[in-house]
């Protein structure tokens, strides 16, 4: 199964010129743990997630008001392309440690793919347990 088979395609994302109180609240509304971020005319920059803002911003003492999102956000973000294979998708999550993973045509954004999309499917359930069991025992260690 290719990843353009399981991937979300309606994705949150911000440029990396909005605040990162901005990015906090698009978190919260929707409920999830990272935003891609991406330029005006749709390239993957980078990713900005929920602890890239506390550890990045609050912790430091910077105004999330006043901190763009490119001060904080994590750059050259690990991306699969919609062709690849589902299982070479958890081997690169569990490899770098990630839930969520961008998928990028010719560098543009054009989905998500989480390790919850592909334990949905269950042909993949041990990739998806596989995936999360490496990325949790390398949390464990740190």
């Amino acid at each position: 199964m290719k990843v353009n088979e399981l991937m979300a395609k309606n994705v949150v994302s911000v440029s990396p010129d909005e605040s990162t109180s901005l990015a906090a609240r698009l978190l919260y509304r929707h409920n999830i743990g990272s935003l891609p971020v991406c330029s005006t005319d749709g390239k993957l920059r980078g990713i900005v997630t929920d602890r890239d803002i506390v550890l990045r911003c609050v912790a430091a003492e910077s105004d999330p008001e006043r901190t763009p999102v490119r001060e904080i956000m994590s750059r050259a973000p690990i991306s699969a392309n919609p062709e690849d294979d589902v299982r070479l998708a958890a081997e690169i999550m569990a490899a770098h440690q990630i839930r969520r993973l961008p998928v990028t045509d010719n560098g543009k954004l054009i989905g998500m793919l989480s390790l919850g999309d592909i334990s949905k499917t269950h042909s993949y359930n041990m990739e998806a347990s596989r995936a999360l069991s490496e990325i949790s025992l390398n949390i464990k260690k740190r």
